[in-house]
């Protein structure tokens, strides 16, 4: 693609780049003609997390197109009709396109996540399975942008970050809580055309987030560039994971589960060494109040009656002072249905459900 002097006219301006020439009919505003800066700053986080030399690829360039008016591209032969139709955003090779979206963050989230199809197309030589397509592109297209810095993989804090025009998690907690709740199996089956919709890209965000993310699971996770051309990704990715598969399936429903802006993977990995016996007297656990989901070292004995007694405080919050709490929570706020930072326990099976 190229910009005509009838694109031109027609007001399509062209904003060049070291690695993104971009097209637009968008006006001329701050955060429309940073975005080939954006996508300049992305291509070396690209290049080391795929493990590709940037100075072999340094010439590395596509051409893209960010439309407000997709009509008016087809007119202009900046949008093929090879290209199939689509709701946000399509990439192929060196090229690639984008519609414009009511937040200045979703829209730099669909170029990157676009850009990231067509790194992967041209210097790696396949995306891979759509599972992981998908999932890799939204994980490398979720971003942070601040003061001409760039951060990658990054999962915001809070929806304010995003003004709402992301939504990954808003979907799967959604799903989760209409019990449509999908296991890792369920995602490494992604079918876009036989499940077309944000939910599914949701899903496969989460799961690509949960594995890079994951003390236990990252380097493992890592290691998938290397296969993406591989007719058999699935049944590798399997393998790869196959002496802790159980363990792996249930962090992954704690996670889904638990899903929230500023999530900490790292506070929340659990600890699946069995438990021993209760001792006569009773024994004592002592818990970490900033930690998730954590073991208590005992094993309990079906059919026997325990009793539990907590105690203890710990803050839950600074603003607009301290907020000091005790085991049954903090009842003027509550989350999820329960007080704010009460006391959860759980009693897992020696074998968990699959």
């Amino acid at each position: 693609m190229r910009l005509t002097p009838q694109a031109s006219s027609a007001g399509v301006r062209q904003l060049p780049g070291k690695h993104l020439l971009l097209l637009t009919d968008l006006p001329s505003l701050p955060a429309v003609d940073e975005l080939p800066e954006v996508f300049d700053r992305a291509f070396p986080q690209w290049c080391k997390y795929f493990g590709v030399p940037q100075a072999r690829h340094a010439d590395w360039r596509v051409t893209g197109c960010v439309m407000k008016d997709a009509s008016l591209f087809r007119k202009l032969r900046l949008l093929p009709e090879r290209v199939p139709p689509f709701d946000n955003g399509y990439s192929y090779n060196f090229d690639l396109w984008v519609v414009d979206q009511s937040t200045d963050y979703y829209r730099r989230h669909l170029l990157l996540h676009e850009g990231v199809h067509s790194f992967m197309n041209t210097l790696l030589g396949s995306c891979g399975p759509p599972w992981y397509a998908e999932g890799i592109a939204e994980l490398l297209g979720t971003h942070r942008w601040h003061d001409g810095e760039l951060t990658l993989g990054y999962l915001p804090p809070s929806p304010d970050e995003t003004l709402m025009g992301w939504g990954r998690i808003k979907f799967v907690r959604d799903a989760f809580a209409a019990r449509r709740a999908r296991h890792l199996a369920d995602i490494l089956k992604y079918d876009p055309v036989t499940q077309p919709g944000p939910e599914a890209y949701g899903w496969c965000w989460a799961m690509a987030a949960f594995l890079d993310g994951h003390p236990r699971y990252q380097a493992r996770f890592r290691t998938l560039p290397r296969i993406v051309g591989k007719p058999d990704f699935n049944d590798r990715f399997r393998r790869l994971y196959a002496a802790d598969w159980n363990n792996l399936t249930e962090e992954w429903q704690v996670f889904a589960a638990d899903l929230e802006y500023g999530y900490d993977m790292k506070r929340t990995v659990i600890d699946f060494t069995p438990g021993r016996a209760l001792a006569q007297g009773g024994g004592q656990v002592t818990v970490q109040a900033d930690r998730g989901w954590q073991n208590s070292g005992v094993a309990l004995k079906e059919g026997r009656t325990y009793q539990l007694r907590a105690k203890g405080r710990y803050q839950v919050a600074d603003k607009p002072q301290i907020w000091w709490c005790e085991p049954n929570g903090v009842s003027i706020r509550y989350y999820r249905g329960h007080p704010l930072g009460i006391l959860l326990a759980a009693v897992r099976p020696e074998v968990p459900a699959a």
